[in-house]
């Protein structure tokens, strides 16, 4: 049944889509008070930013003469957002729309979905780590003040999937080193080794064919082994990712094997993904042309990657860091619903059956 008939039948359903309101004027409160610039980036894109896990929508642009040029739906206001910064525009962020295809039939993605994305100048990614906690207090209180949704326990606690979640700073944080040696039993050190890794996956049951990459290795045991744990009654900080999944991450000067990348995770889960932002255009410009290469591997979409975007990068983004977070399970978190169709006024899943 269509979205609008079950509200009609059910008026009492509005106030789930009414707290998405709140959340809304909540996180461009947050920001005002932060005294951040909020950018409009644009929706149609001639580059999207090479990233192998992602497949973009492709649409052709017409001049006047109908001669036709490929375009895109934007998958994230990143590179938007980091040029102006190389202009000078300084702390902003972006509340808009977002566009990745093959992500329907799930409860937990919508094809066409709401992005917060922001930065901050001269800040790394422990400030943004700080800024989350900060925010989802703020957006907390903001609904328990209004006395809507879930905020009606205390202004720093949820239910959450049916628990009871304590958004009090500070949240847990833990490596991915760690994590997977608490619960998937697994050495990370020697898991960075891929024949190794192959080795592991298999002992632990995985289905390993001779074209798995390292990064799928990585995703079996992480999906099915770690993330189930995070997040339980506290939010949980996942941080110090490896190097090679953070395509725009600057690598940690320490120990250049992990990327200066956290995840948060609340009852499961996965709420927001953020960088310390590389800014070194050269070592940009060989991760685009090796996720190129990596898409036109898995049979994706081919195109050209933003070269404009290295332009910038030459005359300097300063150092930075932010993070985006999905704005729909922001409002799955604070309703407590299970699918994010039920957020949705208008699911893509249900336009198109």
């Amino acid at each position: 049944m269509k979205t609008w008939k079950k509200l009609k039948l059910h008026p009492e359903r509005w106030q789930r889509y009414f707290v998405r309101e709140k959340i809304l004027r909540a996180i461009r409160k947050y920001f005002e008070e932060q005294h951040f610039h909020e950018i409009e980036t644009p929706l149609l894109i001639a580059h999207p930013p090479a990233e192998s896990y992602l497949e973009v929508f492709e649409t052709k642009l017409f001049d006047r003469n109908r001669k036709a040029q490929a375009a895109y739906l934007s998958t994230s206001p990143e590179v938007s957002l980091k040029k102006l910064m190389v202009a000078g525009v300084g702390n902003c962020f972006a509340l808009t729309k977002s566009f990745r295809n093959m992500e329907t039939q799930s409860v937990l993605h919508n094809p066409e979905f709401t992005i917060l994305e922001w930065y901050r100048v001269g800040a790394d990614y422990y400030k943004i780590m700080k800024d989350c906690e900060e925010l989802l207090l703020f957006i907390n209180s903001y609904i328990y003040r209004t006395e809507e949704g879930q905020g009606k326990l205390q202004p720093k606690q949820l239910i959450f999937r049916g628990k009871r979640v304590n958004l009090e700073a500070p949240w847990e944080r833990l490596t991915v080193k760690f994590a997977f040696s608490k619960w998937a039993g697994v050495d990370f050190d020697e898991f960075l080794d891929e024949n190794t890794a192959r080795r592991i996956a298999e002992r632990k049951g995985y289905v390993i064919e001779r074209r798995t990459t390292w990064e799928e290795l990585y995703n079996q045991i992480f999906l099915n082994e770690v993330e189930p744990h995070l997040g339980h009654g506290k939010p949980t900080i996942l941080y110090e990712f490896p190097g090679s999944m953070g395509a725009l991450a600057r690598k940690k000067a320490s120990d250049p094997r992990f990327a200066e990348r956290f995840e948060f995770y609340i009852e499961g889960l996965e709420m927001g993904d953020c960088y310390s932002e590389l800014t070194d255009w050269k070592e940009q410009q060989q991760r685009f042309e090796d996720e190129l290469t990596e898409i036109k591997r898995l049979g994706k979409t081919m195109y050209a990657y933003d070269h404009d975007f290295i332009n910038a990068l030459k005359v300097g983004l300063p150092d930075c860091s932010g993070i985006a977070i999905g704005v729909d399970r922001l409002v799955m978190l604070f309703t407590d619903v299970a699918r994010i169709q039920d957020t949705l006024l208008f699911p893509v899943d249900e336009m198109f059956e």
